[in-house]
C-alpha cells in the first residue's frame, strides 16, 4: 500500500482544501477542517491533526521517513477530537508471496487479472474498527481442554509477541490459530483425508496479548497431510495464524511451519514467498524455555505488522 498521501488535503476525508492553520489547544498550530456529519448543523465536529505530533509526510519510497509519531486520541471538552495519524512502510518486493505462484496451482484462477490500485493510507486504512468479539475464554488458549477428554498426539506449546513494524509490542491484540489434528485432518466437514477425526480436539483457539504483546497456546502438533495440487504432494505440518492489528492495513493471515521439516523444501505455498530470509519468518524456533517439562515441547513464534521484518502473508 501507499503512504499517507503526498500533500496535506490527501490525508484525511473531509479536509476543506486550503484551510488555514490555527492555533489550538496548548498552542500548537493544527490544521482544522471539517469531518464528514450527517447532521450538517453540528458545527462543533471537527477533527484537529497535530503537525508536530504527525510529524514531516512521509515519502513514497518506503524509507524510514514513512514513519509518523502518533497520540492518544483525546476530546478537550469542546467538541474537537485529536486522533493520531500514522502511516506505515512499504514492505519489500520480494517479501509476501505474489498473487499467482506458478507451483501453488489453484492461485492462477483466483489471482487479479487486472493491476492492483494503489490505495492511498488515509483514515480508512490506518484505522481499524472496535472488534465486538467476546472475551476469550478461559480454555480458548488451551485446545487439549476443551472437550471432557485429552486429544490424541504430540502436546506442543507454541509461544511469541506481535509486534509493530518498529518494534513495539501490541497488547491487546486477538490472535487466532485453526490446525489439523495429529494425524493430519481437519474438523471440517469439507476435508475429505481418509485419516481418523479426534472427538477431542476441534484445532481452533484465539487469546489477546497482554501488556508486552505476548501470546501463549498449548495444542497439538499438527500432522502433515496430502493435497491435489500436483502428484504426490503433501503440505508440511503447519498451524494457520489470524491476527488482527490496529488498523485495516494489519490484518494478517500467515502460516507458522517447523523447524526441520523435510517436507517445506516440495511445498509450493511456503515456497511462493520470494525472500528466503522471508521464509525463515515463518519457521518457529524450538525454546527450551518455553518447553513445560514432563509435558510439551516449546516453540517460539514472534509475528511483526509491516514494515522491513514483516512476517509474511499466507498466498
Amino acid at each position: 500500500m501507499q503512504g499517507i498521501g503526498r500533500a496535506e488535503d490527501e490525508l484525511l476525508p473531509g479536509r476543506r482544501r486550503g484551510a488555514s492553520p490555527f492555533v489550538g489547544p496548548a498552542g500548537r498550530k493544527t490544521s482544522r477542517f471539517r469531518a464528514p456529519a450527517r447532521n450538517r448543523g453540528d458545527r462543533r465536529r471537527r477533527i484537529l491533526v497535530d503537525r508536530r505530533a504527525a510529524g514531516p509526510l512521509p515519502v513514497d519510497s518506503g524509507g524510514d521517513r514513512r514513519r509518523r509519531s502518533a497520540r492518544t486520541p483525546a476530546d478537550d471538552g469542546m467538541g474537537t477530537t485529536s486522533i493520531p495519524i500514522r502511516g506505515y512502510r512499504r514492505p519489500p518486493a520480494d517479501w509476501h508471496p505474489p498473487n499467482d505462484a506458478p507451483g501453488y496451482r489453484s492461485t492462477a484462477a483466483r489471482r487479479p487479472t487486472r493491476p492492483l490500485v494503489v490505495v492511498p493510507q488515509t483514515l480508512s486504512e490506518i484505522t481499524g474498527p472496535v472488534y465486538g468479539h467476546d472475551a476469550p475464554g478461559p480454555t480458548d488458549h488451551d485446545l487439549t481442554r476443551q472437550h471432557a477428554g485429552e486429544p490424541i498426539g504430540e502436546r506442543i506449546v507454541v509461544a511469541g509477541r506481535v509486534f509493530d513494524e518498529d518494534g513495539r509490542p501490541l497488547p491487546g491484540t486477538l490472535v487466532e490459530i485453526w490446525q489439523a489434528n495429529a494425524a493430519g485432518r481437519y474438523a471440517h466437514a469439507d476435508d475429505r483425508h481418509a485419516a481418523p477425526l479426534d472427538p477431542n480436539f476441534s484445532g481452533c483457539g484465539r487469546t489477546l496479548t497482554d501488556a508486552q504483546g505476548a501470546f501463549r497456546f498449548l495444542t497439538i502438533r499438527p500432522g502433515a497431510y496430502p493435497w491435489r495440487n500436483h502428484e504426490n504432494a503433501w503440505r508440511p505440518a503447519h498451524v494457520h495464524f489470524s491476527v488482527f492489528g490496529p488498523s485495516f492495513l494489519t490484518r494478517l493471515v500467515t502460516q507458522m511451519y517447523f523447524p526441520g521439516d523435510p517436507l517445506l523444501a516440495f511445498d509450493p505455498i511456503f515456497n511462493a514467498v520470494p525472500g528466503a530470509s522471508a521464509r525463515r519468518r515463518l519457521v518457529a524456533s524450538f525454546a527450551l524455555d518455553v518447553t513445560e517439562p514432563g509435558r510439551a515441547l516449546g516453540y517460539r513464534f514472534d509475528i511483526v505488522l509491516r514494515g522491513r521484518d514483516a512476517t509474511p502473508l499466507e498466498t
